[in-house]
């Protein structure tokens, strides 16, 4: 039996709760990996996990085992990553995790780039619009959007994601073209849900000062697809990111409100599970997307 195998193995079994999940991540079945733990025990001749209906958990001999197998797991992996960093390899299994929205838009064309350029990567892509717990997912890196509370996660700065406000000519022939900001609190919003005070739209003058709106609309969504498509049908006003709106823009399916007036801007983050001997297909990938996303990264043409 590979030890290191059959450890990596059992430390994915107690980071994902399931001997299923795990089977997954290693390609193989779950009698595979629960044959692989198992004879471990027999090896120790001790009782590593408690099994049940609603997953594993571990015994107090198996917590001692499984920080010891974090340390011998994480020194393999870091051997590894020396020598691709040396070497500037990109290779091997990378799981990528990121936004619903932002994901299917912009990061599935940039990976599949990124897979064309280093053909020994296989990527893994996971879409959530919660934040997961990278370790316990097992993802490489996250994109992350917004500014990052302290941890101890590495993280580096990929670019900025703007904001657009837009509604469709037909709207706005019928309504009228709101030329202040203030003058939004009359018009019909799209609210996107998702976002912390969705009712409030903040933004600063041309001469710098904050204003605060707030809207009220009959439409909400949590998905920005829903919020463009009823902007496109002419049902009102949405606030959201220029990324999401840039094709309606180009095609003139919708028009930009208050150009000169700036809205928030979102910080784009590289988030991976340590600051330390980051993997090379991991550093690889965070160059590809500073590059890929540096200014005006919404302007290029998507299959959207």
């Amino acid at each position: 039996m590979d030890r290191l195998l059959a450890m990596e193995m059992f430390v994915r079994v107690v980071e994902t709760g399931s001997f299923s999940k795990a089977a997954l991540e290693f390609n193989t079945t779950q009698p595979t990996v629960t044959k692989q733990v198992a004879a471990t025990e027999a090896r120790l001749k001790v009782r590593l996990l408690n099994r049940n209906t609603r997953g594993v958990s571990l015994t107090e001999p198996g917590a001692l085992y499984y920080e010891k197998c974090k340390t011998v797991v994480r020194d393999a992996q870091e051997a590894e990553n020396i020598v691709q960093l040396k070497h500037g390899q990109a290779q091997g299994l990378l799981r990528i995790g990121t936004s619903v929205a932002f994901g299917r838009r912009v990061i599935v064309p940039l990976a599949l780039e990124y897979m064309r350029r280093h053909p020994q990567v296989q990527l893994d892509l996971s879409f959530e619009d919660r934040y997961v717990d990278l370790i316990a997912q097992g993802i490489d890196v996250a994109i992350r959007m917004g500014r990052l509370a302290d941890s101890s996660l590495g993280a580096r700065f990929l670019g900025m994601n703007p904001w657009v406000i837009v509604a469709s000519p037909a709207y706005l022939k019928k309504h009228g073209v709101p030329k202040r900001a203030h003058d939004l609190s009359g018009h019909a919003a799209l609210i996107y849900s998702s976002v912390v005070g969705d009712e409030v739209w903040r933004m600063h003058t041309p001469k710098g000062e904050a204003v605060n709106v707030a809207v009220s609309g009959r439409f909400r969504s949590n998905n920005l697809s829903a919020v463009l498509a009823a902007a496109r049908d002419g049902m009102g006003v949405a606030l959201m990111p220029r990324y999401v709106a840039s094709d309606s823009l180009l095609l003139g399916k919708v028009r930009e409100l208050l150009p000169d007036h700036a809205l928030a801007e979102q910080e784009i983050h590289a988030v991976f599970p340590s600051p330390k001997l980051v993997p090379g297909k991991v550093s690889a990938l965070i160059a590809f997307m500073q590059g890929r996303l540096a200014e005006g990264w919404w302007q290029a043409p998507a299959d959207r």
